[in-house]
Parts: C-alpha cells; sequence; structure tokens
C-alpha cells in the first residue's frame, strides 16, 4: 500500500512538469537525497542530467582553502547537470537544500529524447546559455566590485532598491548565504550589514534583513 502510495505521489510530481521535461523525467531512474547530502561533486566525471521533482538545491563551488562560492539555487521543476552532457567534468557541486527527489537521465536518454522531441533542445540550449550568463555575471562581480559593492548587488538583486516608503524585507537568509554568494568571510559580511543598520539603512533579525532605504553606492 505504501510503495502504491508513493507511486501515485510521484507520478504526480512528474505531472507537473512542463510536458516535454516530463516526458524527459520518465526516461529517467528516481533517486531521493537527504537534506544537506552532496547530489554532485564539481570536477568528477558526468554523464546524466538531474531533474528537480520536489525539494532544493544549492548550486555552489569551493576553492582550495575551502571557501564557498555560491551560484543559486534551483527549485523543483527545474533540471541541473546539463553542463557536463558533453561529457566534461561537473562545474558546480549540488547540495540538496531540503529532502529531495530527482529523476536522474542519463546521457544516452537525453540524445534519444533530443532525436525525438527536437524542440526540446532549444529549450535545453536556453537554459545552457541562461545559466552561462549568470555564471559570467557573477565573474565579473567578483573581479570588478569590492565586498561591500557585491553584498550590495546580493541584497538589492532580489527585489531592487528599498524606499522609506516602501520598505523591502528579505526572509530566510543568514549572513553566512550572503557570504558564500560575495565570496567574502561571514564575520566581513556581519559587520558590514551592522555598519549599515547603525546608519538607518537596514534592520537585521533572525534569517531576516530588512531594507529601509536604497542602500548606498559605497560605504
Amino acid at each position: 500500500m505504501n510503495v502504491s502510495r508513493n507511486i501515485v505521489e510521484q507520478d504526480k510530481l512528474v505531472a507537473r512538469l512542463e510536458p516535454a521535461l516530463a516526458r524527459l523525467a520518465a526516461r529517467g531512474i528516481l533517486r531521493s537525497y537527504r537534506k544537506n547530502s552532496i547530489i554532485l561533486n564539481e570536477g568528477e566525471p558526468g554523464d546524466s542530467l538531474f531533474i528537480l521533482l520536489q525539494g532544493e538545491v544549492k548550486v555552489y563551488a569551493t576553492d582550495e582553502n575551502g571557501r564557498e562560492i555560491t551560484y543559486g539555487t534551483i527549485v523543483a521543476g527545474d533540471y541541473f547537470g546539463e553542463m557536463s552532457l558533453d561529457g566534461g567534468p561537473r562545474s558546480a557541486s549540488i547540495m540538496a537544500l531540503e529532502n529531495c527527489l530527482c529523476a536522474l537521465v542519463s546521457r544516452a536518454a537525453v540524445q534519444q529524447h533530443l532525436a525525438e522531441e527536437p524542440a526540446f533542445a532549444l529549450s535545453l540550449v536556453t537554459q545552457v546559455i541562461r545559466r552561462a550568463r549568470s555564471a559570467t555575471e557573477t565573474a565579473r562581480q567578483m573581479a570588478l566590485l569590492d565586498v561591500y559593492g557585491r553584498v550590495i548587488h546580493t541584497l538589492e538583486g532580489q527585489q531592487g532598491p528599498a524606499s522609506t516608503q516602501a520598505p523591502i524585507e528579505l526572509t530566510q537568509i543568514t549572513h553566512q548565504q550572503i557570504a558564500s554568494r560575495v565570496g567574502a568571510s561571514r564575520e566581513m559580511v556581519s559587520r558590514l550589514l551592522k555598519d549599515l543598520e547603525k546608519g538607518g539603512y537596514v534592520e537585521l533579525g533572525i534569517k531576516r534583513i530588512t531594507l529601509k532605504k536604497k542602500l548606498p553606492a559605497r560605504w
């Protein structure tokens, strides 16, 4: 009975996908991952694509000193791992932020899907371009902006700048998450945020930052 119920739930998750992606998911095998488990490791060989049916994952990389840079998150209904379908190494690591369920599709199955549904190839190419553009933007910020500039870009990048008439509340955000996004230490980010709070620009809470007005371009 439990097995049957699980199959029904999984079928419902697949049915929520865009039709062409649902048909691709049907070619894969289901894998579940616990919260905080590593799904993919940067640099390891890759020949498969993961369709996220349930949960949320983090895309990140680490340097030789263990410092982490977060590229972003991916939620259910999207996919990841497409960058290594050429047989090259994984370009980033993936961690489950929640309990996740994925459809793991081999490169051969993806190639067969593209042959039978060539229209999906455009969607795949668009996805690769979008993520390459995002990675380029991250590299540009790291090269051209100082830590403060990267922090401001991260805070205002989600909903734009706030105003005294229209403050913006960012939830489920921590100093460590910001530090991972901007490639800095948590201590440095916390110090900058505390200074902004003293200046009346932000209000800090537990996993919450309220932007009270437009943040200054320089500090």
